[in-house]
């Protein structure tokens, strides 16, 4: 019973996948939340730009933008911080390829947007 549990876990991510993908050929609707959007605050336009690299040499987003010089504020060790850094906004990131010890990754789901759009997204980000 628990291999059965087990399996069931772990295929979840794909059957959930399929399931997904099945509905929207379907219907040729959008499922609230499939993809995302993903900020991550990076030191320099340099470490910016290889992360964006990385994730679209690996197909893991459909776009990366960076955002030129951001103000940041937030508490480190005690104490109020205030640095500029450099934004970057993609559909998924992975902590290896982060100098920080913690870096900011935050994503949002996309509820709703241009069908043609999403549907581009879809085709340009492979399965995971």
């Amino acid at each position: 019973m628990l291999s059965i549990l087990v399996l069931a876990c772990s295929l979840y991510p794909v059957l959930k996948t399929l399931c997904v993908q099945i509905h929207s050929a379907v219907t040729g609707s959008y499922v609230a939340g499939y993809h995302s959007v993903l900020l991550v605050n990076c030191p320099t336009e340099q470490t910016a730009r290889d992360i964006g690299r990385s994730i679209m040499e690996k197909r893991l987003a459909a776009c990366v933008n960076i955002f030129p010089r951001t103000t940041t504020m937030y508490y480190w060790n005690g104490e109020i911080r205030d640095t500029s850094e450099i934004l970057l906004v993609c559909y998924l990131n992975f902590r290896a390829v982060h100098p920080y010890d913690i870096p900011e990754i935050i994503s949002f789901p996309i509820d709703d947007g241009s069908q043609h759009y999403l549907k581009w997204m879809e085709d340009a980000v492979t399965d995971i």
